[in-house]
C-alpha cells in the first residue's frame, strides 16, 4: 500500500474481521457487529472484494478450508500490515481533525 492510497472501509472492516479464520457469511456478520450495523456487504461486493484482496496477497484460503463446503479465508502477513499502515493513517486523521476543530473525547467516546 503505498501512501497516497486509503482503504475503503468496507475492505477495512473485511480485513478487520480476518482476525481469525471466517468464511463470507461471517465476514458479512462481523463487520456488521463492528460497525453496529452502520456497514452491511452484499454478497457481490464482498466477494468481488475478496477475490482482490486475494489478488494483492493480502488474504488467503484458511488451511484446511478447502474440503469445506465454505471456504474460510484469513489474512496473510502483508495484510496485516496494510492494516496497521490504514490504522495509522486514520489515527492521523483523527489527531489533525481534532486539532483543528479542538475537540477532545471523554472515555465513553463522547465528543466535548
Amino acid at each position: 500500500m503505498s501512501e497516497t492510497s486509503a482503504l475503503t472501509e468496507a475492505v477495512f472492516y473485511i480485513l478487520l474481521s480476518l482476525n481469525q479464520p471466517r468464511h463470507g457469511y461471517g465476514i458479512m456478520q462481523e463487520t456488521e457487529r463492528m460497525s453496529g450495523g452502520r456497514v452491511h456487504l452484499a454478497a457481490g461486493t464482498l466477494y468481488g472484494a475478496l477475490n482482490t484482496l486475494s489478488g494483492k496477497g493480502w488474504i488467503e484460503g484458511a488451511s484446511g478450508s478447502a474440503d469445506s463446503r465454505q471456504k474460510k479465508y484469513c489474512i496473510t502477513p502483508a495484510g496485516q500490515a496494510v492494516l496497521r499502515q490504514e490504522l495509522v493513517r486514520l489515527e492521523e486523521l483523527v489527531r489533525n481533525g481534532r486539532a483543528v476543530l479542538g475537540t477532545t473525547e471523554d472515555k465513553e467516546g463522547e465528543e466535548k
